[in-house]
């Protein structure tokens, strides 16, 4: 068995590997933040320095009346997808602390506006990501969005966390989230696309993600090189784990096809012996 298949729990089949890839991204991020994806560097600059600093440079910035102080919020001791113990050089912070929210930035176009509008060339933003063009852009840059409700909340069909990029608008049904160093935003997405938000959630029929509990969430900070690391390990994988898609998406085509095939031939008794005598079963 490939070594990296004993890792992450799948099995080849001569060259075709069977697993369940949805499964084997989720064992990837939640490795990566477990600190077990990538070997700790004692040479990197510990994650609490780094956390200072953004502090600093968020309290300067509220100084400047740039951005405004985040609501203060009781923190959450309470960290199941984490260990006690933290890897080396990490440190426990939440996104309240780390990030600045642009929540306040965001505005909603409503549909009967959205369909009058004619040039329509920016993406819309919703909780899920675009849903729609719009004529106009609030945001000219990349930032990080979180879906504030929906069913995708809990269900986790796609991402809760993604990136807009470019020109874009947002409505109010994604929190706008960006930082002091933007490199910070792909590890939280990674973070918040690894673990379950049941707990920050609220409401049954509509479930929601306030501000006040998005701000709440825990993150245990790696180094901002380790990050580095993680996401270039991340990436590596998931092209990987792309590519067995597409093979067994392919595979699965060339298989419907062939069955078309055979269900349009002329059938008769003596072609079904013909066929039952040549051919071979398919392992589908």
């Amino acid at each position: 068995m490939n070594s990296n298949c004993a890792v992450f729990g799948c099995t080849i089949t001569n060259r075709y590997t069977t697993m369940d890839t949805k499964a084997l991204r989720q064992k990837i991020l939640d490795l990566a933040i477990h600190g077990k994806l990538v070997p700790q560097d004692p040479n990197d600059e510990p994650a609490s320095v780094l956390l200072e600093r953004i502090k600093a440079e968020k309290e300067r910035l509220i100084k400047e009346g740039k951005i405004k102080r985040s609501k203060k919020s009781a923190k959450s001791s309470d960290t199941p997808h984490y260990e006690n113990v933290l890897p080396d050089g990490w440190c426990l912070t939440d996104i309240g602390e780390l990030l600045i929210n642009r929540d306040g930035e965001r505005k909603p176009v409503s549909s009967v506006i959205r369909s009058k509008q004619t040039s329509k060339i920016y993406d819309y933003y919703g909780a899920a990501g675009v849903i729609d063009k719009v004529d106009s852009y609030l945001f000219d840059e990349r930032l990080l969005l979180i879906g504030e409700d929906g069913a995708n909340l809990l269900s986790r069909s796609k991402n809760n966390a993604f990136f807009a990029e470019g020109r874009y608008w947002v409505n109010n049904h994604a929190h706008v989230l960006d930082a002091t160093d933007k490199n910070l935003l792909d590890f939280i997405a990674i973070v918040i696309n690894s673990m379950k938000l049941d707990d920050y959630i609220t409401g049954s029929a509509q479930p929601k993600l306030s501000q006040d509990n998005l701000n709440k969430i825990p993150i245990v900070l790696p180094p901002l090189a380790e990050q580095q690391r993680i996401i270039a390990e991340i990436k590596k994988w998931f092209t990987l784990i792309d590519q067995i898609e597409q093979d067994k998406a392919d595979l699965q085509t060339t298989i419907e096809l062939t069955k078309s095939k055979i269900l349009d031939l002329p059938f008769t008794e003596s072609s079904y012996r013909k066929i039952r005598m040549t051919s071979q079963p398919l392992n589908c």
